[in-house]
């Protein structure tokens, strides 16, 4: 039997041992609450799968970048992945060491990869000839060797349920294109500040077929072994990057058996150590996001629930159309039909439309399951609101991890008036 982080006792849904109603009345809404046994719980999952090759776990920082998230995940071994100077800082800050973090991205600046070289991380993800040619530069000014990998984008065929989350097919803004990437390895390989560690891919999320990881494998393993007949020597591993599925609404999990046939053979001919990049596998069931009922109304046929929480809270809903189920706190409800909606001032503020879920009334707490991953990492100030607080749970036993916004913090960094300075 499946364990789940969230269960109704006594008729009251909890977040492992602590009633959501009593840490509602404690903390207020809308607030995100996470489970730490479930991120220990699918970290301990893939490591298992991965078990039979040397491999390394690094988490897609992105996903979720609370401290309290990133130190409970390092403290069962997994590292990181950063795709911004910001997220280096959040990842220092949380205890990653710098052979800890890989440092990823499609655009980073001159500024962030400095960053990364003085830091001493222990792998640079490289996507075009030009950044290639920025590290070396960057690297022999310091005087140190740059580590490097390559992300390639294979260009195959990727099933996703939203354009927005596929990242490897032909034209993508990601990674070098597959029939550069030997061009780009070599050239890397010749400069003498610069040292080629790793070649990758990342094809996107929420894959819901093995298959492209198979083909993207595939052009990988070529692309390997023509860099090797080219000389390149200097390759330890191979990056496979994330991409799991999730389910949302009780579709059928990621099959981690058909994962490991489909990679664990290409790592072992390879002879390269792994690198794996999940994100939203780690971390997206073991939140949830709590809101209270606000208004009920019923206009143009509809029933419509105005909740004190919306895309500000959670973009995912109106920016991908995503799915997320959505519950009340309090069991054995009748259901209904509804417009679960926010308080923002536009019309793409939603987090269900149409949906048949349970009745609810103004007061009442709801729960937007799966809300672990893209939840508050892409959450905004928008109509001046205050960004939410973060509980994390463990057992019988919970903290707030990151406080409520106040007022005065989202107008601390502005001025009223101005400080002019006159034109040179």
């Amino acid at each position: 039997m499946t364990w789940a982080p969230f269960t109704w006792v006594g008729g009251v849904l909890h977040a492992e041992g602590v009633s959501l109603e009593q840490l509602a009345e404690d903390v207020g809404t809308p607030v995100y609450v996470y489970s730490t046994e479930m991120i220990r719980r699918q970290a301990a999952r893939l490591r298992e799968t991965l078990a039979s090759v040397p491999h390394r776990i690094h988490y897609a920082c992105k996903a979720n970048g609370s401290l309290a998230v990133l130190s409970l995940l390092r403290s069962v071994g997994v590292r990181v992945d950063v795709v911004s100077g910001g997220e280096l800082y959040r990842a220092r800050q949380a205890g990653f060491t710098p052979d800890e973090i890989i440092f990823g991205g499609v655009g980073k600046s001159a500024e962030e990869l400095g960053d990364a070289l003085d830091a001493g991380v222990s792998l640079i993800s490289v996507e075009s000839l030009e950044e290639v040619e920025l590290i070396s530069r960057l690297a022999a000014a310091r005087n140190v060797v740059a580590r490097i990998g390559i992300r390639v984008n294979p260009e195959v065929s990727v099933e996703s349920f939203h354009e927005y989350i596929k990242t490897g097919e032909k034209g993508d803004k990601f990674g070098v294109p597959y029939d550069q990437a030997e061009k780009v390895g070599l050239r890397a390989h010749a400069l003498p500040h610069v040292r080629l560690c790793a070649i990758g891919m990342h094809i996107g999320s929420q894959l819901s077929q093995l298959a492209p990881y198979g083909h993207g494998l595939e052009r990988l393993e070529a692309l390997i072994a023509s860099l090797r007949a080219g000389g390149v020597d200097t390759l330890t591993h191979v990056d496979i990057g994330g991409g799991l599925y999730v389910p949302y609404n009780g579709e059928a999990p990621a099959d981690l058996s058909a994962y490991a046939d489909t990679v664990l053979p290409v790592a072992k001919r390879l002879g390269l150590e792994l690198i794996v990049e999940p994100g939203r596998f780690l971390v997206a069931e073991a939140g949830l996001l709590l809101g209270r009922v606000l208004y009920r109304k019923h206009a143009g046929g509809r029933d419509i629930l105005v909740t004190d929480t919306g895309m500000t809270e959670l973009l995912r809903p109106s920016h991908y159309d995503a799915y997320h189920r959505i519950a009340s706190v309090r069991d054995g409800r009748p259901q209904g039909r509804f417009d679960v909606v926010g308080p923002i001032c536009e019309s793409g503020d939603f987090l269900a439309l149409d949906r048949e879920m349970d009745d609810a009334s103004p007061g009442d707490l709801i729960a937007v399951f799966t809300a672990g991953a893209y939840g508050n990492a892409m959450a905004s100030n928008y109509n001046a609101r205050q960004r939410p607080a973060e509980v994390l749970v463990d057992g019988s036993r919970w903290a707030v991890v990151t406080r409520r916004e106040s007022y005065a913090e989202l107008v601390q960094r502005e001025v009223s008036t101005p400080d002019w300075r006159a034109s040179a």
